[in-house]
């Protein structure tokens, strides 16, 4: 794992701050990313870790303006791209930036791709809706551009629909649509999930080209902590909505301080060690409603929690330059004795 070393000296690309994304349950409205901020800079990949449920896609729809149109609002926070802010632009001004500047690579390529469509249609809309080109050029382009994403037989998988690829051509379809404009921020959401061992180091690496190529901007929202050591700079772990860890990737791999990272780790097998079972995580991130008020959401899970950790809020803070953790065991301000900080 090595950290780039020419992304720290020029400003942001897209920086959140303080996002706040809610989603109407019965009249009421639960956070589901709770308070997240982060910043990204060109050709940096900054990895978004946590299970299931943590708002990791409910961030990245939040960036894109793609969330429900009923039931889900951004209630707080500011989120900019290039200096400009997109959480209060009109559908029509998002439309062109979506797809030109910011892209997204969804979670499931079977239902993001339209069945009745075929793939060449639906490549040749990303050229349509944002350059000036003709349908004929746009044929063109889509064929050299799907030759560029690994596909080899181009012209004939154009008229084919989604239904006749397999799962690995599918993505790599998803990822040719994501940048044809070639876009200067590219958000990965489980870019890899559900595609064999083999097809997923094929599409990491392709991701990785396209990057080097394009000086694009990458967040990569994963649980796969494997991946997140070979493609990331920068990490940020979430849990219930919340950023419980924020660190470079060596960092985090090498020296985490959040107990949820810790067992995330953990839960990774190795192949120098044997166990009878994997290590996991006992229970299972509250739902919206159920989520506590004050306190740790991770406390009723945490194997270091405290009598504290379910009534004193713990807040992001920096432990050391550019590590920040949001746990009472780092807090300066509690007495340490008896706390068990390894």
């Amino acid at each position: 794992m090595k950290i780039k070393s020419n992304i720290h000296h020029e400003e942001a690309i897209l920086k959140i701050a303080n996002l706040k994304t809610a989603f109407d349950i019965n009249g009421t409205y639960h956070n589901a990313v709770d308070d997240v901020s982060l910043s990204i800079k060109r050709r940096e990949v900054v990895g978004v870790v946590g299970e299931s449920g943590c708002g990791k896609s409910v961030m990245s729809l939040s960036i894109m303006k793609l969330l429900p149109k009923q039931g889900s609002k951004i209630v707080g926070g500011h989120i900019y791209f290039e200096g400009k802010r997109l959480d209060t632009l009109s559908e029509q001004e998002m439309n062109r930036i979506r797809g030109k500047d910011i892209s997204m690579i969804f979670q499931e390529p079977m239902t993001s791709l339209n069945p009745v469509f075929t793939i060449g249609f639906q490549v040749s809309e990303a050229f349509l809706n944002h350059m000036k080109i003709s349908k004929k050029e746009a044929r063109i382009q889509s064929i050299q551009l799907l030759k560029s994403v690994g596909i080899s037989r181009p012209e004939k998988m154009m008229d084919e629909y989604p239904h006749q690829l397999s799962g690995g051509m599918r993505q790599r379809v998803m990822i040719a649509i994501a940048i044809a404009c070639q876009p200067k921020l590219l958000i990965a959401d489980e870019p890899t999930t559900a595609l064999d061992v083999t097809v997923q180091a094929q599409i990491l690496e392709l991701l990785k080209e396209i990057q080097d190529a394009n000086d694009m901007a990458i967040i990569l929202i994963t649980h796969d902590l494997g991946i997140v050591a070979e493609m990331c700079d920068h990490v940020i772990v979430m849990y219930a909505g919340k950023m419980v860890e924020k660190a470079d990737v060596d960092t985090l791999f090498y020296n985490p301080k959040h107990p949820y990272t810790s067992l995330l780790l953990g839960a990774i097998p190795k192949m120098d060690e044997e166990k009878k079972e994997l290590s996991s995580i006992k229970g299972i991130v509250p739902s919206l409603n159920e989520m506590p008020t004050v306190g740790c959401r991770f406390a009723a899970r945490c194997p270091k929690a405290m009598p504290e950790c379910t009534v004193i809020t713990p807040i992001l803070a920096e432990i050391e330059s550019g590590h920040e953790v949001s746990c009472l065991l780092y807090d300066t301000s509690m007495p340490k004795e008896g706390m068990g900080i390894s």
